[in-house]
């Protein structure tokens, strides 16, 4: 990792960055596969898995039997450990459940606000180095709480062409049955586009690399909605002197193990913690399988030293972290004057791995510095607000008059005759 010592103001923007690649020089792969799926559907959705996955598939669609059976292939104590993620993922979800909102703005005019689930949602859930079950859970759990009719699963193939066992369990348990072995660009075409094969959906959600990000990006043109574009993983941690050092370089190994273009930042009002973490994350890393992977995102991560809190928390909010730990002295600082990050971990005992799994909270969350205005996947994420209104005769005789003079005002005569016509032949008595 690099190390910073009280940088100057006109390094700060260089320490924002990311180790991301330009989305301009992503788009042209991106825009050949929808135009390719768009034309050419299933075939073209064919021809991309084996050029991406090298895989060749038949048929994408999961079969009953497979997910029925994956439950003999999953351990007793990892499904036991699933089931008490979900209760506790279901738990906090339904706690965002609100009561519809009603107001009689003045009398004879009410309007109220009702939530209706989106009806077609597709989930993509990544599987390239890992299978992500737990993302899994994190987007089923709160789609089905949200109520939505028809869930469509997206996941990339394993070398067998198959998807792992642990993820058709999960997908069952969360009662999902339209599950597809499809990955990467040419899965979140299919979904935005809709083939023979695959169901066209209103809303794409889940995090991917690179390309999956510019895809859903894509995926806008079409009238499709995103969660936000999630990219790859990113952690910051800010620690003084009362934190354990084992405990920081866990959870900056935490992250970079996600893959090579994550990133961690380890921020320190404690010049001292620079040497005591960084020895060691060099211990932990030996040990790690995936250490090929975490020194790839460590090369791009960073160690930063500010002499007070106000520069740390000036910092802090200008990166707008995915994943954010706090284990100061001065904790209730730092948490109040957090404004961008996707979800706030606190304490020596918090680890991120937490919500990652199985705390409750949701793990879908914006990455690269869009927690300035997105937030994270939520049971709001599966909903919308509609608004609704009722104006009796007394009301609309109450309104209808600046109602006219707004509408002439604009210039807008239709819009004002909609009132006059029914305030006329309420004055006739009709």
């Amino acid at each position: 990792m690099q190390e910073y010592i009280n940088p100057p103001l006109m390094e700060l923007e260089s320490l924002l960055a990311r180790p991301t690649a330009s989305y301009e020089a992503l788009e042209p792969v991106v825009e050949n596969v929808f135009e390719a799926v768009k034309s050419r559907g299933d075939s073209a959705v064919r021809e991309f898995t084996t050029q991406f996955d090298q895989v060749t598939l038949s048929d994408f669609q999961v079969t009953k039997e497979a997910l029925d059976k994956a439950g003999e292939e999953v351990s007793e104590d990892l499904k036991t450990a699933i089931q008490q993620a979900k209760s506790n993922i279901e738990r906090f979800h339904k706690a965002q459940q609100t009561e519809s909102v009603y107001v009689e703005t003045m009398e004879g005019v009410s309007c109220w606000q009702e939530k209706r689930p989106i009806e077609k949602v597709g989930l993509y859930i990544p599987g390239g180095s890992a299978p992500l079950f737990s993302t899994l859970l994190m987007l089923a759990v709160p789609a089905k709480i949200a109520g939505c009719k028809e869930i469509v699963l997206c996941t990339p193939p394993n070398k067998k062409g198959e998807i792992p066992a642990v993820i058709r369990y999960t997908a069952a348990l969360c009662g999902l049955t339209h599950l597809y072995i499809v990955g990467g660009v040419q899965a979140i075409a299919a979904m935005t586009l809709g083939t023979a094969t695959i169901p066209q959906v209103y809303k794409i959600f889940g995090p991917g690399n690179q390309y999956v990000t510019v895809a859903k990006q894509w995926a806008t043109r079409y009238s499709v909605s995103i969660d936000m574009p999630a990219g790859p993983s990113e952690l910051l941690v800010v620690a003084d002197g009362s934190a354990d050092p084992d405990f920081v370089a866990s959870d900056l190994l935490s992250q970079a193990e996600h893959g090579p273009d994550s990133q961690v930042i380890f921020v320190t009002t404690a010049s001292e913690m620079i040497a005591k973490v960084t020895s060691s994350v060099q211990e932990q890393l030996i040990q790690l399988p995936r250490k090929a992977i975490a020194k790839k995102a460590l090369a791009n991560s960073k160690m930063i030293y500010f002499t007070n809190d106000d520069e740390a928390i000036r910092f802090i909010n200008a990166y707008g972290p995915e994943h954010y730990i706090i284990c100061m002295k001065n904790e209730s600082l730092y948490v109040n004057s957090i404004q961008n990050a996707g979800s706030v971990f606190i304490g020596n005992y918090t680890p991120e791995s937490a919500g990652d799994y199985a705390s409750g909270t949701n793990h879908t969350l914006p990455t690269n510095g869009y927690s300035k205005q997105y937030s994270g996947v939520n049971l709001d994420s599966f909903l919308k607000a509609i608004s609704f209104q009722k104006i009796t005769k007394k009301g609309i005789q109450s309104l209808g008059n600046t109602i006219e003079l707004m509408a002439e005002a604009e210039g807008l005569e239709a819009h004002k005759n909609a009132v006059s016509i029914r305030l006329k032949k309420l004055s006739n008595g009709s």
